[in-house]
């Protein structure tokens, strides 16, 4: 199995990066003493590779807070991380929590590993710090989220709840089947007469290539524009891309589209024609279908029918002959066995076994739709545990964009329902945004362009469209 490798020392400066719209940790240079006010840090390694950092405080309020990253596309750093941000991290130390977390041992869609080696931490916490945690809290961001809500389904006993921010809650399967239908819709509209492989991807970067020219080409029409809509409505790409920009109205389909193609030309075709491989190769196979599946209905059900509608009337372009190229084309089945890895890695069965949850997501989110909470609360409404789910949204553009002082909200929030065994009205959007502002200026604000800028917090009453392509666990895929 290997041997642990550990080293324990004190915490000083860190670089910040930023990944994805958010602003991370990253462990480097230390500091060779310590003031008394430090943290006791511990960094080491596991057997498959993947490294964990702790940070206990001296005023420790027994408290532990696991933290899961993000992916990691393959090529770039993966650091241990126990902390979104460094203010919310020096927030909760400064009050007694202690963090950790771990980098997991792989890039990409790292579930499998991410939850082995999250469980290897706490094991890890126990033994080098001799103290077993009253409770222990798990948060995490975006594929961060989705392991904190598949941490809490499949180790209930090891936590007191959890905060999964800007999750893949809408579960493995959903979302790589949406991803799916909007490169299929991509393929046919935008890219009919190309090489562009949708599964089974051999060349990832020559096909990223292909879809970013033929994303370039259709930009630069009213035709295209009006496709590129439709694209982006199977997938339900908010039109809204800049943190700190107003929202675009609700009839200015131009601006939206045009934000809609900056969430494409960034994040969707890269994931949808080439992270797809690194997917499949993990799950042995394509683990995506779109057999049985009617584009109309889909439609139909996006968030951003009117602009479709809008934006193809305003090309003179027919939205039926688009739909029905659609319906005609030939679908694509799934090969079994992935689908199965997918599963295991992972959809949600909506069982909370006892532990509250509270999920947070901005409404502008073209990296993780909110329309994934729509479909973890319809799971844990089917699974009768509802009354333990809270759900909240901030009315902002990017992925997983909150202010520190969001953070904290709700995490205090869920921290009072842990101690009160029952939920209050601060849940409400009101009092969350009343609860951030009472917190330090520094802590409200906003990464942007790599400056701090103040930012009140937004949170607002919202009900996400219906996440539109949903995985039963009674479903087989065909």
């Amino acid at each position: 199995m290997g041997s642990w490798s550990t080293t324990h020392r004190r915490r000083g400066g860190a670089p910040w990066v930023v990944a994805f719209g958010l602003v991370v940790l990253l462990v480097a240079g230390v500091t060779p003493r310590a003031t008394a006010a430090s943290p006791t840090t511990y960094t080491g390694s596991f057997p498959d590779g993947a490294t964990y950092l702790i940070q206990v405080p001296e005023d420790w309020n027994g408290t532990l807070v696991l933290y899961s990253h993000g992916i990691v596309l393959p090529g770039n750093p993966n650091p241990a991380r126990d902390v979104g941000d460094p203010l919310t991290g020096q927030y909760l130390l400064g009050h007694g929590y202690a963090l950790a977390g771990s980098s997991y041992a792989a890039t990409g869609w790292a579930v499998q590993e991410a939850l082995q080696d999250q469980i290897a931490t706490l094991d890890t916490f126990d033994r080098l710090v001799g103290r077993h945690p009253i409770r222990t809290v798990a948060w995490g961001h975006s594929l961060g989220g989705m392991i904190t809500a598949g941490l809490l389904q499949r180790y209930p006993d090891r936590f007191a709840g959890a905060l999964p921010m800007c999750g893949v809650v809408g579960g493995a399967v959903g979302t790589w089947n949406q991803a799916l239908d909007s490169a299929f819709a991509f393929r046919r509209l935008l890219a009919p007469t190309s090489a562009l492989q949708l599964v089974h991807i051999s060349d990832p970067e020559l096909n990223l290539h292909v879809a970013r020219q033929a994303l370039a080409a259709a930009q630069a029409t009213p035709a295209g524009q009006a496709r590129i809509a439709l694209v982006a409505a199977l997938a339900d790409l908010p039109g809204w891309f800049v943190p700190g920009s107003p929202e675009p109205a609700p009839a200015d389909y131009d601006a939206q589209e045009a934000d809609q193609f900056r969430w494409l030309a960034q994040v969707g075709v890269v994931l949808g024609f080439a992270e797809r491989a690194e997917v499949e190769a993990r799950a042995g196979g394509n683990p995506s279908w779109n057999t049985g599946v009617n584009y109309q209905k889909q439609l139909e059900q996006s968030a951003d029918e009117a602009e479709v509608h809008g934006l193809y009337a305003q090309a003179g372009l027919s939205l039926d002959a688009d739909l029905a190229t659609l319906q005609a084309a030939p679908r694509i089945a799934a090969d079994p066995g992935a689908v199965d890895y997918l599963r295991r890695n992972i959809v949600f069965d909506g069982q909370l076994h006892g532990r509250p949850v509270l999920t947070l997501h901005t409404t502008g989110d073209g990296f993780v739709v909110n329309q994934n909470e729509q479909a973890y609360r319809k799971v844990v409404q089917d699974a009768k545990d509802a009354q333990l789910l809270r759900q909240a949204f901030v009315h902002r553009a990017g992925h997983c964009t909150f202010t520190p002082a969001e953070t904290i909200a709700a995490f205090q929030t869920l921290i009072d329902r842990i101690d009160a065994s029952k939920w209050t009205a601060s849940t409400d959007p009101g009092a969350l945004n009343d609860r951030a502002s009472a917190l330090d200026p520094t802590l409200n604000v906003l990464s942007i362009g790599g400056n701090l800028v103040p930012t009140p917090p937004e949170y607002l009453d919202y009900q996400p469209t219906v996440f539109l392509r949903p995985y039963d666990l009674r479903f087989q895929a065909g």
